[in-house]
C-alpha cells in the first residue's frame, strides 16, 4: 500500500472538483513530528495563490468535501493552510495483516515497463579494481527493486571490448605469442597491456600497426577476431568470479559489449549523412551540435567516423541507444556511469534523439555517481599508490569481518565463521557505498563500515538475527500467529507506521537510483523496532493477544529488513 499515493489522489481530486488549475498538487509528505499527524497536505497555499483565494479557507473546503472515512481519524488546518491527517490505527492494522500474508509485502502492481540498465562495464584484458564497484553494485541494486516491483529489466553489462587497445594487444601478442602456452591468466594480460601502450606511445610502426588491426578487427577479420574473442573470455571468466564473491546478479549472458553493435555502425553514419546531421571534415564524419558550445563559442563537433575508416566510442553508443529502442524495445534506459562521462552521454543522446531513433517516451537517465576515496581524501589506492584490485579489497574486508565476529562469538564453527564473515564482509562494502548519496565522493574507512553501531551492513544484519533469535525462543511460526496486531503504546504505533511506508520507499529509489534512501529507511526502521523491543516485552507480554500481536510486528520488520537488505543485493544470516 503507498499511503502517499493514495492520499494524493484523494485530495487531487478533490482540489480539481472544488476549482483548483489541473496542475495544482497536495504535495502529500511523511509528517515529520508526530504532532504534526502521520502525513501532511502542503499544497494548498500554492493553489489558494493561483486561484486568489485564502488559503486557509481554500483548505477547509479540501475537508468539507475530502472523505477519508475509515483511513485517518483527524484532519486537522494549522498555519496558513497545512493541513495534517492522523491514520486511523485499524486502518494500519488492516493494511499490515495483509501485507503479513503477500509475498511481495503488500505492494501494489504497477504498469508493466521493459527498462535496460547498463553497469559494470570492466575493461577487457584488466582486472576488476575499486573504480568498477560503484557502477556495479548500484545498477545491481537498481535492477533487483525494478524487478521487486514488476517490471521486466534487461541487464547489460557494456564492455568495451571493441576500441584501440585491441589492436595495441592484438599487435604486441603477435610479436610474443611463442614464448607463451595457451595457458594466459588476466594478470598476464594487463602486463601485456602495460608493455603494449607503452610501445604504442613510442613506436610510430608498432601505433600504425595496432591501428590497423583495430579497423580488421571492426571488419571482421579471422585472425583478429580469434584473438578477440579469447582475450574477452580470459577477462570476463575472472570477472564473473567477482561477481559471484559479490553477489551480484550478472551473467556471462548479460554482457553487451561494444562488438555487439559493430554491424550497425556503417549504416548509422549513412544514415546520419542521409538526414543532413553529419557532414565530412578533413576526411572524417562529423556531427555539429548546436546545442553545445566550445570554448570559442562554436557548435561542437563530434566525430562519428575517423578518417581510416574506423569508428569511436560515440557511434557505438549511438548504435546501443538504437538497439535498445529497435531490439530490446525498452521504455526506459538507466545507465550508471562514472559523472566524467555526463558530457559525452548528452552528445549522444542529443544525436539518437535528433535523428529520430528513439521516441520522446523512451527515457534515457544517466546516473552518475561520485568517487571511492581514501581517508587523505584523494581516490582510493594501496599505500604504494596503486590501484585497488577488487578481489584483494573483498578478501580484506572478509578477514576483517572474520576478526570480528570471532571476537563476538568465541564458539562458533568453522563452517559458520566462513558462512557469516564473507556475508558480513562484502555486506558491509557493499551497503558502506549504497547508503551514500550517489552523486557524492565517500570516504572508504574500514573501522566505520564494519562497526555493529550506526547505519553499517553489520548493525542491520544484526538486527536481522536479533528477531530471528525472537521467534527461535517462542518456538512459533507464522501459521500460529492467529491473532490479531493490536497497536496501543506509541512504541507499536511508531513501527507499524513505518512498515506501513516500505512501498513509498521502493517507488523513490526505483525512480531516483538512490539505494541511500532504501539504506535510511532500513536503519531507521531498526531503530524503532529496537525501541520497541526494549519498551514493548514480546516473550513476556501481559497475554497471548499482546505476545502474537507484537510477534506479528516483529515478524513484518524482520521480512522488510531481509526483502530491503536482498534488493541491495546485501544477504543475511539466522546467526552471527
Amino acid at each position: 500500500m503507498n499511503i502517499k499515493t493514495l492520499l494524493s489522489d484523494k485530495i487531487n481530486r478533490v482540489m480539481q472538483k472544488i476549482g483548483a488549475p489541473k496542475d495544482s498538487d497536495a504535495l502529500v509528505r511523511q509528517s515529520s513530528k508526530t504532532q504534526f499527524g502521520t502525513y501532511q497536505a502542503d499544497g494548498v497555499m500554492r493553489a489558494a495563490k493561483k486561484m486568489g483565494v485564502n488559503p486557509r479557507k481554500l483548505a477547509e473546503q479540501i475537508i468539507h468535501h475530502l472523505n477519508l472515512e475509515n483511513i485517518a481519524n483527524k484532519i486537522e488546518i494549522v498555519g496558513p493552510g497545512f493541513i495534517n491527517i492522523f491514520l486511523d490505527n485499524n486502518w494500519i492494522i488492516e493494511q499490515l495483516e495483509k501485507a503479513l500474508l503477500s509475498d511481495r509485502l503488500g505492494l501494489s502492481p504497477v504498469k508493466k515497463e521493459t527498462i535496460v540498465i547498463d553497469y559494470s562495464g570492466p575493461n577487457i584484458a584488466k582486472q576488476m579494481h575499486v573504480g568498477h564497484l560503484r557502477s556495479t553494485i548500484l545498477g545491481d541494486a537498481a535492477v533487483r527493486i525494478q524487478q521487486f516491483i514488476g517490471h521486466k529489466v534487461i541487464r547489460a553489462n557494456h564492455v568495451g571490448d571493441w576500441g584501440t587497445q585491441f589492436g595495441m594487444l592484438i599487435a604486441y601478442l603477435e610479436k610474443i605469442q611463442k614464448e607463451y602456452s595457451e595457458n594466459i591468466s588476466l594478470s598476464d594480460l594487463e602486463i601485456f597491456y602495460r608493455k603494449a601502450k607503452q610501445r604504442y606511445d613510442y613506436d610510430v610502426d608498432f601505433a600504425k600497426r595496432a591501428r590497423n588491426y583495430v579497423v580488421k578487427l571492426q571488419s571482421g577479420d579471422k585472425y583478429c577476431r580469434k584473438i578477440w574473442r579469447r582475450l574477452v573470455d580470459i577477462t570476463m571468466q575472472h570477472n564473473q568470479d567477482t561477481y559471484c564473491r559479490l553477489n551480484v546478479t550478472l551473467t556471462e549472458k548479460d554482457v553487451m559489449g561494444e562488438s555487439l553493435y559493430n554491424y550497425m555502425l556503417p549504416g548509422i553514419v549513412a544514415d546520419l549523412k542521409t538526414k543532413g546531421l553529419a557532414v565530412e571534415k578533413e576526411g572524417a564524419a562529423v556531427v555539429y551540435l548546436d546545442e553545445f558550445k566550445n570554448t570559442k563559442g562554436e557548435p561542437v563537433c563530434v566525430i562519428i567516423q575517423k578518417k581510416d575508416g574506423g569508428f569511436l566510442y560515440t557511434t557505438t553508443d549511438i548504435a546501443c541507444a538504437k538497439y535498445r529502442y529497435d531490439i530490446l524495445h525498452a521504455n526506459r534506459v538507466l545507465y550508471y556511469i562514472d559523472s566524467r562521462q555526463q558530457q559525452h552521454l548528452k552528445h549522444v543522446w542529443t544525436i539518437v534523439c535528433k535523428a529520430g531513433y528513439i521516441p520522446p517516451s523512451m527515457s534515457l537517465e544517466h546516473h552518475m555517481f561520485g568517487m571511492m576515496l581514501g581517508k587523505d581524501g584523494k581516490p582510493f589506492k594501496t599505500r604504494s599508490g596503486g590501484t585497488v584490485h577488487l578481489t584483494d579489497l573483498l578478501d580484506e574486508a572478509i578477514e576483517r569481518a572474520k576478526t570480528l565476529i570471532r571476537k563476538k562469538n568465541p564458539d562458533i564453527s568453522k563452517d559458520e565463521l566462513y558462512i557469516v564473515s564473507n556475508v558480513v564482509g562484502i555486506g558491509a562494502i557493499k551497503y558502506a557505498d549504497l547508503s551514500k548519496n550517489r552523486t557524492t565522493d565517500y570516504i572508504f574507512d574500514w573501522d566505520s563500515m564494519l562497526a555493529f553501531e550506526g547505519n553499517t551492513a553489520p548493525y542491520m544484519q544484526y538486527a536481522y538475527t536479533r528477531i530471528a533469535s525472537i521467534f527461535k525462543k517462542a518456538d512459533m511460526t507464522q501459521t500460529q500467529l492467529v491473532l490479531p496486531i493490536i497497536l496501543q503504546c506509541k512504541h507499536e504505533i511508531s513501527l507499524a507506521t513505518r512498515l506501513m511506508q516500505f512501498e513509498e520507499t521502493i517507488l523513490i529509489v526505483a525512480r531516483d537510483g538512490t539505494p541511500h534512501v532504501m539504506c535510511a529507511y532500513l536503519y531507521d526502521l531498526a531503530g524503532l523496532f529496537s525501541r520497541f523491543y526494549e519498551y514493548c516485552p514480546i516473550l513476556t507480554a501481559e497475554n497471548e493477544s499482546q505476545r502474537q500481536s507484537r510477534l506479528k510486528l516483529a515478524l513484518l520488520t524482520q521480512k522488510i529488513l531481509k526483502t530491503g537488505l536482498n534488493i541491495l543485493g546485501i544477504q543475511t544470516v539466522e546467526k552471527m
